[in-house]
């Protein structure tokens, strides 16, 4: 028998490790600026067109590379960082595994130009594919610069898998922000489609953050330091009234890398406990500083994930260094009536004795023209006929059971809008008297061939997105000015995607003005959702499109905006309904033509059927 084991091609191996390596275009960025930090450049621009589809640009002016240097950067495992495995735990380098050159031009199109400092003449070589197709002298300036073309464009699967641009874009954005606030003292400047998205100078932690994220997030920072023999932790978290519902920004950094953590992640939530709402998120920027020697950064190729040597020491740290900030900021004040130094109240102790007796005149009216009789005296209240006030008490009582039940409801619920219109005519019709609401979050009513169960919130978000894709088609009013308009800041990832979806915003019913830096003033909104917040429902149709987690549909834009405002006002689980909004809302479901699913094709509707119910008792 032959043998059947060989080694792989280089080139083969490279796409291989591409698969980990560089997952997205914000992939490639990530590995040319480390590269480029790793240089010693002071100054770094990122250029990308298409969200990098087409062109990934990374310029700097770091220590350049010689003739020979960048034709073996690209080799796998070639790397100037280590030498030997020691250095693995004394890192000081951002990359160190030699991986990243030569996944990317595994599955690119790179061209290279660079010219170390004090040499007359620099070097330019194009690969494509992981092949070297030339190299030449070439006249550049001082530093690297790296271009990289048609990311992909060997492996058709994963190109054509990429999310659309803005979803792209959005990643890159982030990975360029988190590289940003490890490096505050470097230049950083981002450009996408010739349009400059950031430009940064150097400057201090906290001046890099409110470059990144506005001065509405740096006004709120409160400091965190502490200094042990295990960690030394410093940087910032945001005061409770910072918090976020969604895509709050968290940054771990430890030895100026970027890091995912979990549980050091629920070392500062939990600080947060009976401070915020539990669906709301903290924010916080915080760096780590320890010995290289304590943890481990060659767990993934990307390098995102570290492992700490002493992991309960740090969290302990962590928490307490969290906890002693906000409660030296007053960030979670209290009050304490029994200190012995205090105020002390006076208490008022009327004496009934002291009052002087005041008559009154109930006859004299001081509004009544001169010449104007009296009015007559008030008739005395009841209170001797005690079965007349009775009846009386009793009529006021059928008066109010006959109020519509949203107005019963709590103020504030989400279901006091667009879900009950008084209108059950054909609640006998479906057989819907006898559903009942179970947990606060499904329906069950009885069917033809058994018992229908309804996810309450699904139910509403479908019936919602219906009517939402009817506005401006004349069967839906479709704008309405609001009284106090609303004010709406965005960041640079924000107002790339907003430019995308204003358009059909507007024909939606929406109208923005603008008003200074990627501010704009929300003027009107869609009359259907008059009574929703307008700063929560047009941020979170821009966060939706800008994380792809609307599932595009034939409709295009017009359809994902329904689903993203669907998904802002519709009911939510865990609110109680009446009896007559549950018949309601089954009837709205059962009118609409496909009732099973929501857009983004989760189940609405499931049917035990009566075999299946029998089986339950066998």
């Amino acid at each position: 028998m032959s043998d059947i084991i060989r080694l792989l091609p280089d080139s083969v191996a490279n796409q291989i490790a591409a698969g980990e390596v560089i997952q997205r275009p914000a992939s490639v960025i990530k590995e040319l600026v480390e590269n480029a930090v790793d240089a010693g450049a002071t100054e770094i621009q990122v250029i990308v067109q298409d969200a990098g589809r087409t062109l990934i640009q990374v310029v700097d002016n770091g220590c350049g590379m010689s003739e020979t240097d960048a034709r073996m950067a690209f080799e796998r495992h070639a790397t100037s960082k280590i030498s030997k495995a020691a250095d693995l735990f004394s890192l000081h380098t951002m990359g160190f595994r030699g991986e990243a050159l030569a996944s990317i031009c595994a599955v690119a199109q790179v061209n290279v130009r660079s010219r170390m400092k004090g040499a007359e003449i620099g070097t330019r070589i194009e690969i494509n594919g992981s092949k070297v197709e030339s190299q030449e002298p070439f006249a550049c300036a001082e530093g690297t610069n790296m271009m990289v073309k048609n990311l992909f464009f060997n492996v058709p699967a994963r190109r054509k898998f990429l999310k659309k641009d803005s979803v792209e874009l959005s990643n890159i954005v982030k990975e360029f922000e988190r590289m940003a606030l490890v490096n505050p003292s470097i230049d950083l400047t981002l450009i996408s489609n010739d349009t400059t998205l950031h430009r940064l100078l150097p400057g201090s932690f906290k001046q890099r953050i409110s470059d990144l994220f506005g001065g509405t997030v740096a006004k709120h920072l409160l400091p965190v330091s502490t200094s042990t023999s295990i960690v030394s932790i410093e940087g910032f978290v945001v005061e409770p009234q910072g918090a976020r519902h969604r895509n709050p920004l968290q940054y771990f950094t430890v030895n100026g890398r970027h890091m995912r953590h979990p549980y050091f992640h629920k070392a500062v939530t939990m600080c947060y406990e009976r401070l915020i709402a539990s669906d709301m998120q903290p924010q916080y920027f915080l760096n780590f500083t320890v010995d290289p020697a304590t943890i481990d950064v060659n767990i993934h190729p990307t390098k995102n994930e570290i492992k700490f040597e002493d992991e309960n020491g740090i969290w302990q740290i962590l928490n307490a260094a969290v906890r002693e900030s906000l409660g030296r900021f007053n960030a979670g004040p209290g009050m304490d009536f029994d200190t012995p130094a205090g105020f002390e109240i006076p208490v008022f102790k009327p004496d009934a004795s002291a009052n002087p007796e005041v008559t009154i005149d109930t006859s004299y009216n001081p509004f009544a023209p001169s010449g104007t009789p009296a009015p007559a005296p008030r008739k005395p209240s009841v209170t001797s006929n005690w079965e007349q006030l009775y009846q009386g008490f009793m009529s006021d009582m059928g008066q109010r059971d006959a109020v519509p039940a949203v107005t019963q409801m709590t103020e504030g619920s989400p279901v006091i809008e667009g879900l009950v219109d008084g209108s059950t005519d054909n609640d006998e019709a479906y057989g819907l008297s006898s559903a009942i609401q179970v947990r606060n979050k499904y329906i069950m009513a009885p069917a033809v061939s058994g018992l229908m169960v309804i996810d309450q919130h699904r139910a509403h978000l479908k019936i919602l997105y219906d009517k939402f894709l009817k506005i401006g088609t004349g069967e839906a009013s479709q704008s309405q000015s609001l009284l106090f308009p609303e004010i709406l800041t965005l960041d640079a990832t924000q107002e790339s995607v907003f430019g995308e979806i204003e358009g059909a915003l507007r024909g939606m019913g929406f109208d923005f003005a603008p008003m200074g830096k990627r501010s704009r003033v929300i003027t009107a909104m869609p009359q259907i959702i008059a009574h929703a917040n307008p700063i929560e429902v047009v941020s979170g149709i821009i966060s939706d499109t800008a994380a792809g987690t609307l599932k595009r549909t034939d409709d295009g834009m017009r359809a994902e905006i329904a689903l993203s405002m669907a998904r802002r006002v519709a009911i939510k689980s865990g609110v109680k309904l009446t009896q007559q909004e549950i018949e309601h809302l089954i009837s709205e479901l059962l009118r609409l033509p496909s009732p099973n699913y929501t857009p983004d094709g989760r189940r609405v509707i499931r049917v035990l059927t009566d075999n299946e119910i029998d089986n339950f008792f066998k």
